[in-house]
């Protein structure tokens, strides 16, 4: 079973996870290549659990990589194997800051609002 995965997109057009990703590929090449290939990877359904990826909470989930800095892309599924990815994230901590639970959850709740299941 084949999954997508899309990049949320703002209402201007904007791609928050592609500037992440863009951001991440300048500044550090091995993170950027470790989340390419955790995003390809989640297409196929055996990897819908740890340790690439879990869920956070509200129906949102952690794609992650562990390094220096934690690097995580939080995403949420939607009917016909879809995955939209709403919010990148990079920290030292194992804790998620509120602050981008409450980004993802925004995101997620805009997508929802244009895109209806």
């Amino acid at each position: 079973m084949q999954f997508s995965v899309e990049f949320y997109e703002t209402v201007s057009g904007q791609s928050p996870v592609r500037d992440f990703l863009d951001d991440l590929k300048k500044s550090d090449s091995g993170d950027f290549a470790a989340i390419l290939a955790g995003l390809e990877k989640l297409q196929m359904r055996q990897y819908h659990r740890p340790p690439l990826s879990k869920p956070i909470g509200d129906e949102l989930f952690e794609l992650r990589h562990v390094g220096k800095l934690n690097t995580r892309v939080l995403y949420f599924f939607m009917k016909g194997q879809r995955i939209i990815a709403v919010h990148g994230i990079r920290n030292k901590s194992r804790e998620i800051p509120e602050r981008d639970r409450k980004t993802a959850q925004e995101r997620k709740h805009d997508w929802l609002v244009r895109y209806p299941r």
